[in-house]
């Protein structure tokens, strides 16, 4: 069940397919409503957090932290996609394609030449069109 074979890429569909089989095999997917597994994703969300929290900001590759620490950090970063992922599946949604989508659409809203260096939301960008 959780084991990649040599070569296997993880991909979307092949979570997709585990969380479903997971959840078939335990007799979960009466429990997997678009609000519960809502719910266990923010749960999830939150735990995540308290990783973070009081640390102050924290360097890319996070220097300074413990293996432990990081693999608790790995579970946590799991538990999220995989109940965004169940989510998704559940509510129809093709995640693949649904976050290619939006990368466009933030290509949109955010032009290279109006957002490069800045932290602007889009709507401030737009003031400095002439």
């Amino acid at each position: 069940m959780t084991e990649v074979s040599e070569g296997e890429s993880v991909t979307l569909e092949l979570l997709k397919k585990k969380m479903a089989d997971f959840s078939r095999e335990r007799d979960w997917d009466q429990f997997h409503s678009p609000r519960n597994l809502l719910l266990a994703l923010v749960g999830e969300v939150g735990e995540l957090s308290e990783i973070f929290q009081w640390r102050g900001e924290v360097p890319r590759g996070l220097p300074g932290w413990k293996e432990d620490e990081k693999e608790h950090l790995g579970e946590e970063l799991s538990d999220v996609l995989l109940y965004l992922v169940r989510l998704s599946d559940i509510c129809g949604i093709d995640l693949g394609k649904a976050v290619l989508n939006k990368l466009h659409l933030n290509a949109v809203k955010y032009p290279v030449h109006l957002c490069k260096g800045s932290s602007m939301k889009y709507n401030d960008n737009r003031n400095d069109i002439s």
